[in-house]
């Protein structure tokens, strides 16, 4: 498969996961967000079984609460109190954030093009979440800037500490750690449903295996056929997928405002890209 075509396949993928949260699944995020992690890594792990050196295991037990259990946590509990449009463009904030993270561990300094790009996400993301007749829930808003916050920096010290193993093997284990987490959580916390619909079986088979197995293996193929600053832009697909079927099956129409403030976080992000580009460039 072409190697952009699978990058944005994935991100569209990522996109249908919000609308099976709030339309399908049940209202136990933290157990969903186990059964993501796990039923997304174990296949994985089936097929790529290369395990990390034994010193590098309290460095991916770090990563996996990051990238996974952190991240899978808060993102769908923000996807059960928002629209997915809106969660999808919280999520999106993550390369926006990472510049700031990026300062102070990896001592990369960013552009003044970087940074116009975080003052112009931020905007953006305040007129989202401020504007419009439907108030947006508070609790659903922190959690989605939480878990975007949290993969900001797993991504962040992931790039500094590097990785032993291949990077879907490296992102397998992650999952599986992160899952053993959330379950236990779930497990404390109560968080199970009691019963179970067919339909929700089905969702939870699509968002683990579909929405995690299948999308991370073509997202990483995208990486490592077309380099990662080529696929990085697809990853904005994720809000537009989701707000296109929040229209489409949940009739939420966002308005001009809130529009306006996705665009605004969308410009961001290709701003942030650019800039990306241009130190590579200047790299070389």
């Amino acid at each position: 498969m072409n190697p952009k075509l699978s990058a944005a396949l994935a991100a569209a993928i990522w996109g249908t996961t919000y609308i099976f949260v709030s339309v399908v699944l049940p209202h136990n995020p933290i157990f969903t967000a186990a059964v993501r992690a796990l039923g997304g890594g174990l296949p994985l792990l089936l097929l790529y079984n290369q395990a990390p050196p034994r010193d590098w295991w309290g460095k991916v037990a770090v990563l996996g609460t990051l990238n996974c259990g952190i991240v899978f946590a808060f993102l769908f509990i923000a996807a059960e109190r928002l629209p997915g449009g809106v969660a999808g463009t919280l999520q999106s904030l993550g390369p926006i954030i990472t510049v700031l993270i990026a300062w102070p561990l990896l001592g990369e300094r960013p552009t003044w093009l970087r940074l116009a790009s975080v003052v112009l996400g931020s905007i953006g993301v305040m007129i989202l979440l401020t504007s419009g007749k439907i108030v947006l829930d508070g609790v659903g808003a922190v959690a989605g800037l939480i878990a975007a916050v949290s993969l900001a920096l797993g991504g962040v010290l992931l790039n500094r500490w590097g990785r032993p193993i291949p990077l879907l093997e490296f992102t397998a284990w992650q999952l599986v750690i992160g899952g053993v987490e959330l379950a236990a959580l779930a497990a404390i916390l109560g968080d199970v449903p009691s019963s179970l619909s067919l339909a929700s079986i089905g969702a939870y088979v699509y968002v683990a295996l579909i929405g995690t197995s299948i999308a991370y293996a073509l997202w990483f193929h995208g990486v490592e056929k077309a380099g990662a600053p080529a696929v990085a832009p697809f990853f904005l697909l994720i809000p537009m997928v989701a707000f296109a079927l929040d229209a489409v099956v949940r009739g939420f129409v966002p308005t001009g405002a809130q529009a306006l403030g996705a665009a605004i976080v969308v410009g961001s992000l290709v701003i942030n890209q650019r800039a990306g580009k241009q130190r590579a460039a200047g790299a070389r």
